[in-house]
């Protein structure tokens, strides 16, 4: 029984917006890593806008952190450093180009592969930014990544 109501219900916890830095710091770096509820994010600020998703790509588990930023179709998308795949900013959809082989006039046209990054979202507060995890019920393949042995950021808490 929890006497001074400081126990809360896991579920609730984990999809309460936790503090993970200033945002006068997250300007001038341009983006920022961070364990949330015991998820490893990566906070990036692109063209005035924040965005947060899972820190490890969703094709091999590559650090996002480390990827640039670039447009494509239109859309601001993190290229992943290991294997290119571009994901975009807002969505945590993956990219691809396409061409019909059968008509040699074609041009590469930008596709969806679907939603592959879990996206989390990001408030600022008095100049303090905060991240609450997705609590969307769909499995998103960077959830694989997200935890157990492929952790890069090490909560001193475990």
């Amino acid at each position: 029984m929890d006497l001074d109501g400081s126990e809360q219900d896991p579920e609730v916890q984990e999809h309460s917006p936790v503090y993970v830095g200033r945002e006068e710091d997250i300007k001038k770096s341009e983006r920022m890593t961070a364990v949330v509820h015991d998820r490893e994010v990566v906070i990036f600020y692109h063209k005035e806008e924040y965005h947060a998703m899972d820190i490890r790509c969703y094709h091999s588990g590559g650090p996002l952190h480390l990827g640039e930023i670039e447009d494509f179709d239109g859309r601001p998308c993190i290229v992943c450093p290991w294997h290119k795949y571009k994901i975009t900013l807002a969505t945590g959809e993956g990219l691809y180009q396409s061409i019909n082989p059968r008509d040699p006039s074609a041009k590469p046209k930008w596709c969806s592969k679907g939603v592959k990054q879990r996206i989390h979202k990001v408030t600022v507060d008095n100049g303090s930014i905060y991240v609450t995890l997705s609590n969307e019920p769909f499995k998103c393949d960077s959830d694989f990544y997200a935890t157990g042995d492929f952790k890069v950021i090490r909560s001193p808490f475990r």
